[in-house]
């Protein structure tokens, strides 16, 4: 067993370090640090010695290399020349130089100076369809939010194009590298817009080295459930709404039942009755034992068998009867078909996809369970037909989830005739032998050093051979109740109130990055403040970082979207580009949509058409007709599929909820007037739409433009 554990611990060490040295090859030695007084230090996406344990590579993280992302000629921090290395596989194909302190350079050094700015260089580029690490290029105001401290609640409020992402994947691979102990055991949950979104991102945590994050979707938190559909604004902000909580939980409270009239049993020889007085003591119990409501159904029950086993025993003239007795006659009663039926109609065993499809498809249960907190409106909002479960149902079995607590497997397969104590013996039994087997892998780990390389859990499951082994995040995305060590949540804005309480549950230390920009709130759900999402939970506990540079979009591109947020409200200010692209924005007609997609995409680089939920599958049609190779996303981001061809197409033709958090070469906005008007957040997500390109921005309109967007380039039909 030692042997074993030992050749398991070092197999698993020796597969993660192999698996991060092969995803971090491309891109990984990306700069150097010549110091005044200690000489050279390449820095890397990992850190590498020699056999004689000779630093040949500082990992991007290590305090040591800071300078590389802090110095400036102003404070040079000891660094005379900051180098960029520009790799192609294994070669060095270019080299460029900032220059911090000439004075303490040498003649020979002066002589090797070369190069262009590094960052502008890594802007320009054409987009590849994947979010690319910034290791090489991470600037002072990013460097020290990926490097803030890992406790509490840090907020990065940033504008389109600032980095908010990449500087939240970066942070945590900081995180990882810096608290890797208290992190690996616990795991990083990283949540994201829609699907299309993680696999735009999906690649870049690897090629920094770490590759046990969980990437999910609010869609994708309840075990079991993949939601990718979405409600129409207006039943979304229903169901986001923090009074759901209490609809819920009078829900529950519902299906547990008193009702007014005694309930008679006929039970054969004699008849029993549930009184009033009986189910209401029956009930208090229950709720005073604190518990879930299927767990504390054993309260209830057992306490309405008792007082039946009571009132039977007199019915067959016994009087006063012992415990043992008592017992006898309550499983006799336990098996009986009629109070079986009686039990689970008074204290029914519930799910959360039952308890929702319930209130869903009844009219007189949603009214009872929402009362006065929901208007007549919003309760028909939320009727429905079985179907599809949608993004905003998820944060709703969540919360169901958490007040129905788990059914217990043993009750549900325990056959009429099994006995209560037979079940408690055979739990004990199991139990013991789980503490054995615990007690001797904490000993083994104890005896062979590696107690803090592995959990004793861990080891003893591997040792009952009850499956195969399981990552941190694999482990984490079946467990509902998993607590995570650290959440990072993107577009954070996005969540509603609800979709939030399920991600406090994840997350009890609150060690959190929250990631977004409240000017581009869109859903009808989503966030007014930071104050009105953080202050339910960690309020006086959670400090805001901003980022103000824009280094995606143009400057004759911020200038049309500057207007739009202008309009949104005048007291925001947009970001400040860092560059020019030399492309003026233009409108069009309507009609020439796939004869300019054509254009563009003879331009080069990714083409994004946004376009209004509404004309989605028309253009989208008309754009595939015409240019091949485009894919159309629907909403929710499709499947994972669709999500991962949309990012490797030449054109994608998407909504503005798809459309959030990625970049393109090119993008053209499809009608903005009826974008703008699609949701009360709508002039939120123009402002988004506007803001996905890297280089060429254009817009095609039937309708009359907003006078935010006058002042366009107009590119005319052929012809006129």
């Amino acid at each position: 067993m030692q042997n074993r554990s030992e050749r398991d611990t070092f197999a698993e060490m020796y597969a993660t370090r192999l698996a991060r040295l092969w995803a971090v090859e491309r891109g990984l030695a990306f700069g150097r640090l010549d110091h005044v007084d200690e000489g050279r230090l390449y820095i890397g996406k990992l850190g590498l010695t020699d056999d004689e344990q000779e630093r040949l590579l500082i990992d991007w993280r290590a305090p040591v290399a800071q300078p590389f992302y802090r110095a400036t000629p102003a404070a040079p921090m000891g660094v005379t020349r900051r180098r960029h290395l520009q790799t192609k596989g294994r070669n060095v194909v270019g080299v460029d130089d900032d220059l911090l302190d000439l004075d303490s350079l040498s003649d020979d050094d002066r002589a090797t100076l070369n190069g262009e700015a590094a960052l502008l260089a890594a802007l320009d580029e054409r987009r590849t369809g994947r979010m690319r690490d910034i290791v090489a290029t991470i600037q002072a105001e990013q460097d020290k939010v990926i490097r803030a401290d890992l406790n509490g609640v840090l907020v990065v409020q940033g504008g389109p194009g600032t980095g908010k992402t990449v500087v939240a994947l970066h942070r945590a691979a900081y995180l990882l590298y810096t608290h890797r102990e208290r992190l690996e055991r616990r795991g990083v949950l990283i949540l994201g817009p829609n699907l299309t979104f993680l696999r735009y991102i999906e690649q870049v945590l690897p090629s920094l080295g770490e590759t046990d994050v969980l990437l999910s979707t609010v869609g994708e938190l309840f075990p079991g459930v993949t939601a990718t559909a979405r409600e129409r604004a207006e039943v979304a902000a229903v169901k986001g709404d923090l009074r759901m909580a209490d609809v819920l939980a009078r829900a529950v409270r519902d299906r547990q039942r008193v009702p007014r009239k005694p309930i008679e049993l006929r039970l054969g020889r004699y008849s029993l009755t549930i009184e009033r007085a009986m189910l209401e003591s029956a009930r208090n119990k229950a709720v005073r034992a604190r518990r879930p409501h299927n767990q504390a159904r054993a309260v209830f029950v057992r306490s309405i068998l008792n007082a039946l086993a009571r009132q039977a025993a007199k019915k067959l003239g016994r009087g006063l009867i012992d415990d043992d007795e008592l017992a006898d006659l309550r499983e006799d009663l336990r098996t009986e078909p009629g109070v079986k039926s009686a039990l689970n109609r008074l204290w029914p065993y519930l799910t959360p996809q039952g308890l929702l499809l319930g209130l869903y498809g009844s009219a007189e249960r949603l009214g009872a369970a929402a009362g006065d907190l929901l208007s007549a409106r919003e309760r028909a909002l939320l009727l429905r037909e079985r179907g599809e479960w949608t993004e905003s149902d998820v944060p709703l079995l969540d919360e169901a989830a958490d007040l129905l607590g788990e059914i217990d497997e043993h009750v549900l397969r325990a056959s009429a005739a099994q006995a209560e104590e037979e079940l408690a013996a055979a739990r004990q039994s199991e139990e013991l032998q789980r503490e054995a087997e615990l007690a001797y892998a904490r000993e083994v780990l104890e005896l062979t050093g590696l107690s803090d390389v592995m959990e004793a859990e861990r080891l003893a499951e591997r040792q009952r051979g009850e499956g195969p082994y399981l990552t941190t995040a694999e482990r984490a995305a079946a467990d509902r109740t998993w607590a995570y060590g650290h959440v990072i949540v993107d577009e954070a804005q996005e969540l509603s109130a609800m979709a939030w309480r399920a991600v406090m549950r994840r997350i009890p230390t609150r060690s959190m990055t929250i990631v977004g920009d409240i000017a581009q709130t869109g859903s009808a759900a989503g966030a007014p403040s930071w104050h009105a999402v953080m202050d339910p939970y960690v309020a006086g506990r959670w400090r805001e970082a901003s980022l103000t540079v824009n280094y995606r979009t143009p400057v004759e591109l911020m200038a049309v979207a500057a207007r739009v947020l202008s309009s949104i409200d005048p007291a925001l200010e947009a970001p400040t580009s860092v560059r020019e692209a030399g492309f003026e924005p233009w409108e069009a007609p309507l009609e020439a949509l796939p004869e300019l997609v054509k254009a563009e995409v003879g331009e080069g680089g990714k083409v994004a058409v946004v376009v209004p939920d509404a004309l989605l599958s028309d253009l989208g049609a008309r754009v595939a007709a015409t240019v091949e190779g485009t894919v159309v996303v629907g909403a929710g981001g499709g499947d994972r599929g669709v999500s991962s061809a949309a990012l490797d197409a030449p054109v994608a033709v998407m909504g503005v909820t798809d459309a959030k958090g990625l970049e393109f070469d090119s993008v053209i906005v499809a009608e903005p007037d009826l974008i703008a008007g699609q949701s009360p957040r709508g002039l939120s997500d123009l402002y988004v739409a506007l803001t996905r390109a890297t280089q060429r921005l254009g817009v095609v309109h039937s309708r009359p433009l907003a006078p935010a967007l006058h002042g366009l380039r107009h590119v005319p039909l052929n012809g006129d």
